[in-house]
């Protein structure tokens, strides 16, 4: 068991029979009274996310989180297939488990992934990842005090704002953890 004062961002434990894992997490200490700590939660095994307070004090059951080494394979409609890069064995996750991490996956890219008794719960995405512009729209560099942007289309068919002069075919670097656009490559 840990209080509700240990829970960070990316914690993962049970609650009522269900894992899961702390997406935002912020502390709120009014005049008087107990802290009140505000999350959002997301279900690891529907993919739900809700919002939960707890009081200080309180205590939920932390769970031992196995983590691996895998590289994405491909997918084939909702399902994500991952290998571990020791064992060579092979597991699918949903795209409701995977979230919006899925717009960053590409083939062959080497990821950690978090298991629970042996139910895959989530993967690390690395903090940036390499893609290529497919589309770009045309941007034409007119009496711009400010850095202009422009909305390009990723190979995942990920939508990210660009400087004007990033143009199709050019490869980019892109945060995971944002969505923004780092640099060209």
């Amino acid at each position: 068991m840990i209080d509700v004062n240990e829970l960070r961002k990316g914690v993962t434990f049970t609650m009522g029979g269900e894992l899961y894992k702390v997406l935002e997490y912020q502390h709120h200490k009014p005049g008087r009274g107990k802290a009140t700590i505000r999350t959002t939660l997301r279900n690891i095994r529907t993919g739900a996310t809700i919002q939960h307070n707890f009081i200080s004090g309180d205590r939920v059951e932390d769970i031992r989180v196995e983590r691996r080494g895998v590289q994405y394979l491909y997918t084939d409609g909702d399902l994500y297939h991952f290998m571990d890069t020791e064992t060579y064995e092979q597991t699918a996750m949903g795209a409701a488990i995977l979230g919006d991490q899925v717009r960053y996956l590409k083939e062959g890219m080497e990821l950690v992934l978090s298991a629970y008794e042996g139910e895959p719960l989530d993967v690390e995405l690395p903090t940036t990842v390499e893609m290529e512009v497919v589309e770009a729209e045309m941007a034409v560099a007119g009496d711009t005090a400010t850095g202009a942007m422009k909305k390009v289309t990723l190979d995942t068919g990920l939508e990210v704002q660009v400087p004007l002069f990033v143009e199709r075919g050019d490869v980019i670097r892109v945060d995971t953890r944002t969505g923004e656009y780092v640099t060209r490559v």
